[in-house]
């Protein structure tokens, strides 16, 4: 059994953070936010820099939402564009938070083959700030997607009570 749990933790560290760091940072050019890399140095903790911006990605089971599940709202961290809405969150058991859904037209979807794999990347259709990637893994009573999202590069808004 603990080989089967190890084999599926390696399997989800593998799927989520196989991604070649590119050192070149994402352009802002083509978003809302018309922002320059400096300024968005000067706005973002350095780990947030790495993540948005860099395409970095967190190590498992160490960001802050991984575990998370009250309710209310995942904004994007750098520009606070509404993402996720926590029922569309799940438990992946993967180390990231998971989403079965965005909300729509809050991301873009971008072809990734970094490190020789296939992948889809999503960057948030604001600021262009890089999320994580999407799987066709998640829960198939709902939309079979799992949004494989860093914590760093979300923000959580309580819902009101």
């Amino acid at each position: 059994m603990r080989k089967i749990v190890l084999l599926f933790i390696v399997s989800c560290f593998v799927s989520c953070t196989a991604q070649e760091k590119k050192k070149v940072a994402v352009t802002s050019a083509s978003t809302e936010i018309p922002k320059t890399e400096a300024e968005w140095k000067a706005k973002l903790t350095p780990e947030q820099y790495e993540v948005l911006r860099e395409k970095g990605t967190e190590r498992p089971f160490t960001g802050e939402y991984w575990k998370h599940f009250d309710k209310g709202m995942y904004v994007c961290a750098a520009c606070e564009n509404p993402l996720f809405t926590s029922d569309a969150k799940f438990d992946s058991e993967c180390g990231w938070p998971s989403f079965d859904q965005a909300i729509k037209s809050s991301v873009k979807y971008h072809d990734d083959s970094s490190f020789g794999m296939e992948r889809i990347e999503v960057t948030c259709a604001k600021c262009d700030g890089h999320l994580g990637h999407v799987f066709d893994d998640g829960p198939k009573d709902t939309t079979g997607k799992r949004f494989c999202t860093n914590s760093v590069s979300i923000k959580f808004i309580p819902a009101k009570k």
